[in-house]
């Protein structure tokens, strides 16, 4: 029996800029700078997620990858047989810094060897490198016409921002897919577009998104995200209800309000300075910090809580309130643009302290699909399972399902 050929590439940097509050990990010196500030790269541990899902079927798989931590050293840590097939020079190094040109020459390697599919980790900007390379790949005639023009591809969301319609909806789901290729399940193939902003005008606040093109991906819709839906809340008066709602709650909690249009909305009903695209801490109605970082986010709770005299943070929930919002067209309330609300930060609120605000057109709008928690940590996904009070007016709530994908 022949062995499934997985392409396999990790972008080692992909979201380290999420959790202190850069955005991302687009541009020059972006990585460095989050490294700085004490990110962790996480790129690695989401594509493990991943591939572990596939452990059952190990000896009927063959990984081709690139070297180290662009997707050797990962595969290699689970027991896969492992083929090399790029050498990044950052990675011989053991650096983090690879680059967009090592993702792109990491494709065309792996596609040499007639690969299956292509599974990657990384965001919108290494979806759209994959893109390039993609394309080049299938104009090339020897090898467009090897794939029919149809090379398959799938994203493992690592990235700050997922707007791409490549990629699975968390690092497991993206493992379930390609579990259905190897198992020869019915797989139909689509075309997606791949999305990305600038990322420059995201840090300012300002959401420039742009169709960069589109790729093949197996599709299979428990699994695999929609493109993410952008714009403002047009239903004003709604949203003014929402707001007035957790306004009427504020008393003497520490208040942090995640990001998004909707969100942002509340902030303005209380007259103050938003970061849309940020985390904010509210406390008695007044701005205590703003675009904080992860970091920063857990020293004000610990602040928080009994004036700093106890870090007893399970006892004392009570006095922290986080409100968010959801992704529209996705419904991912966790692990989309919005790191610095990291595992620890979910346990020190405390699921009973959350408070998601949104539309009822916004949750019609996901067809009956779930929210997704996609925390990273799979213990606390599966502890924000269930059904969740959604506040979508003035005491009105209803009940919707959070979902985590095993």
């Amino acid at each position: 029996m022949s062995q499934f050929k997985l392409g396999f590439i990790i972008n080692p940097i992909a979201g380290v800029g999420g959790s202190v509050a850069l955005k991302g990990s687009d541009g020059e010196g972006i990585a460095e700078q989050a490294l700085l500030l004490g990110a962790q790269a996480k790129a690695n541990q989401r594509a493990e997620l991943a591939l572990e899902i596939l452990l059952p079927y190990k000896d009927e798989i063959k990984i081709f990858t690139a070297n180290n931590l662009m997707g050797e050293q990962c595969a290699r840590s689970l027991g896969f047989e492992v083929e090399v097939v790029y050498q990044s020079v950052a990675e011989k190094n053991g650096e983090y810094q690879t680059t967009a040109v090592d993702t792109e020459l990491a494709v065309k390697a792996l596609v040499k060897q007639g690969i299956d599919i292509l599974l990657f980790a990384g965001g919108d900007g290494t979806a759209r490198n994959i893109c390039q390379s993609v394309s080049e790949i299938l104009a090339d005639k020897h090898q467009g016409d090897y794939y029919g023009k149809s090379l398959p591809v799938l994203g493992i969301p690592a990235g700050c921002k997922i707007h791409s319609g490549v990629y699975a909806i968390t690092p497991k789901a993206a493992g379930r897919v390609v579990e259905m290729m190897v198992t020869k399940q019915l797989v139909t193939l689509t075309e997606a577009d791949v999305m990305d902003i600038d990322e420059s005008l995201f840090r300012q606040g300002v959401v420039k998104a742009k169709r960069y093109g589109e790729m093949q991906i197996p599709s299979e819709l428990r699994y695999v995200q929609a493109v993410k839906s952008g714009g403002k809340e047009s239903d004003e008066l709604v949203l003014q209800d929402i707001a007035a709602d957790v306004i009427d709650k504020m008393d003497d909690e520490l208040f942090i309000i995640g990001s998004g249009s909707t969100t942002a909305f509340l902030m303005e009903e209380l007259s103050l300075e938003n970061t849309l695209l940020g985390v904010d801490v509210v406390y008695q109605q007044s701005i205590v910090a703003s675009d904080v970082t992860e970091q920063n986010l857990w020293k004000l709770i610990q602040s928080h809580l009994n004036n700093g005299n106890s870090t007893d943070i399970a006892n004392d929930k009570r006095k922290i309130k986080l409100v968010i919002t959801l992704i529209g067209g996705q419904g991912h309330i966790f692990g989309r643009g919005n790191q610095q609300l990291s595992p620890r930060i979910i346990r020190a609120v405390g699921k009973e302290n959350i408070i998601i605000i949104a539309t009822k057109a916004k949750l019609n709008a996901l067809n009956a699909r779930p929210l997704i928690a996609d925390t990273g940590d799979s213990s606390l996904d599966e502890e924000l399972s269930g059904y969740l009070p959604i506040v979508t007016g003035y005491n009105d709530q209803v009940l919707y399902p959070v979902y985590s994908l095993q």
